[in-house]
């Protein structure tokens, strides 16, 4: 049987859960992975949202034009 602490064990303790072929560092990563991964992709929408936003709002008027920079050699 699975409890949290096999789930959510670390590489040093890994040796004594490892019972009946479960890997306990393996689920550490799995677990961590299934924590990381949604959160960076929730930051990259949030951040493509806020964009696109200030994109959309953004007056014309307030928007200045490019001007290259010189080189004063």
């Amino acid at each position: 049987m699975f409890s949290a602490l096999s789930i959510l064990a670390c590489a040093t303790c890994a040796n004594s859960f490892k019972h009946g072929g479960q890997n306990a560092a393996g689920w550490s990563i799995a677990v961590m992975l299934m924590v990381i991964v949604p959160l960076a992709i929730m930051v990259l929408c949030f951040m493509i949202r806020i964009a696109r936003r200030e994109k959309a709002g953004l007056d014309s008027r307030y928007c200045d034009d490019y001007v290259a920079p010189t080189t004063n050699s």
